[in-house]
């Protein structure tokens, strides 16, 4: 079957769609990598228009809304116009052409993205707080976030969820016919840990208390989508001014394998932007069976923080991944197992473990230095999270410079 059209989703939605036994690695679809010495972008357009016959549309269309792929029509093309990147959905005749035709860009296929998978866990409320958010010292900090943008990108959120029904969201879907509403949980889950408060009963589950939240979704209700979807999504973040940007989302890294540079292009961007990303180191490992993982992308790409998990005992979770790959490296830890969060209603709450529970505490974190420090750069409050950091008694490449701490 031919690749669709990049307006025409169903095609790709169903081809994307979690499965028990074959999840796939790319979606058919390829990016252009332009070549950054150099301004490509409008010869890229022209020779996709010109030499190939392709309709293109940039991401400069969109003036009063982020890009979105309902909206292309019948677009072959999209093109990144920040990032130097174009997403092309053609016959693989024509991406043979493409990569022969040493036009000053790398053609590499568009890869499917998931949730880490969840794995199950207990309650874990003790004396008023969560065990993560005592550990972290995030009680005694006198931060919250206060007017400090922290962006999660993942199935969306939960907008009538009691817990937060008088705090400040803004929010934006970009995975195709699907409301920003989230239908899986997995994302109110982690925008709970990184900027909720309390539950009914005053427990403290929650880090950026006072934080404004921004929710992206870029993954489905299925907790699967495009890169491109992600990629559209941190562009957004980055646009509208967060300083934080959270991603409990990967696909798998074989050994040896190198740093996807689509996402450090748009990391580069976030960051030039000022904000400070950090995404799930993943938890594809059996560390009781001897057996390790590297870390997921885009976690591996040197200009996001990838965030490993450990327990209550300050082990390492037995999924969390470990630096293996040499530009795959783990650079922080934080509560991953046993993490009690806010839920899609009507569970309300619901305790899960994962890499993906770690990322928006060190997300949480960042906002509370961000506070404290307004004028900094993300360089500054990455070496801030780094100097505060409880050192553990276990390798770097596991945990990195240790347990992230908050700021007094």
């Amino acid at each position: 079957m031919q690749p669709p059209k990049l307006g025409r989703q169903t095609f790709l939605k169903d081809n994307i769609a979690p499965a028990a036994s074959n999840t796939p690695r790319y979606t058919g679809r390829y990016f252009l990598i332009l070549d950054k010495n150099s301004n490509e972008v409008l010869e890229t357009i022209r020779l996709l228009e010109k030499r190939w016959g392709l309709s293109v549309a940039t991401t400069a269309d969109f003036i009063t809304m982020p890009p979105n792929e309902n909206l292309l029509k019948d677009a072959d093309a999209l093109v990144f116009n920040e990032l130097g990147i174009a997403l092309v959905g053609v016959e693989e005749d024509k991406v043979v052409q493409m990569k022969l035709s040493g036009s000053g860009f790398m053609v590499v296929p568009e890869k499917v993205v998931y949730i880490p998978d969840e794995v199950s866990a207990d309650n874990d409320i003790n004396n008023g707080a969560t065990w993560g958010i005592d550990i972290t010292k995030v009680l005694h900090s006198p931060y919250t976030g206060a007017a400090v943008k922290v962006a999660v990108l993942d199935t969306g959120f939960d907008t009538t969820h009691p817990d937060f029904k008088e705090r400040e969201i803004t929010t934006t879907s970009f995975v195709p016919d699907e409301p920003v509403d989230d239908l899986h949980g997995h994302g109110t889950h982690c925008i709970g840990t990184a900027c909720g408060s309390v539950n009914e009963q005053g427990t403290r589950y929650g880090v950026a208390s006072d934080a404004h939240i921004y929710v992206g979704k870029v993954l489905s209700n299925q907790g699967s989508g495009a890169q491109s979807w992600i990629l559209n999504g941190m562009a957004w973040a980055a646009n509208n001014g967060c300083k934080v940007l959270s991603m409990s989302l990967g696909s798998p890294v074989s050994e040896g394998e190198s740093y996807d540079i689509a996402y450090e292009r748009a990391a580069q961007f976030a960051l030039s932007k000022g904000a400070l990303i950090m995404a799930a180191a993943g938890n594809d490992s059996q560390r009781s069976k001897g057996l390790f993982s590297p870390v997921s992308s885009p976690a591996d790409c040197p200009s996001i923080l990838a965030v490993a998990a450990v327990d209550s005992e300050l082990q390492v979770g037995d999924f969390s991944n470990r630096a293996i790959n040499p530009s795959g490296l783990v650079d922080i830890a934080a509560p991953g197992v046993n993490v009690y969060s806010s839920w899609s209603m009507p569970a309300r709450y619901r305790t899960i473990s994962g890499t993906s529970m770690a990322t928006p505490y060190v997300a949480g974190i960042a906002a509370l230095f961000f506070e404290k420090y307004p004028d900094a750069t993300p360089a500054m409050i990455e070496e801030e999270l780094r100097k505060n950091a409880r050192a553990l008694p276990l390798p770097p490449e596991d945990v990195g410079v240790g347990l992230s701490i908050a700021p007094k």
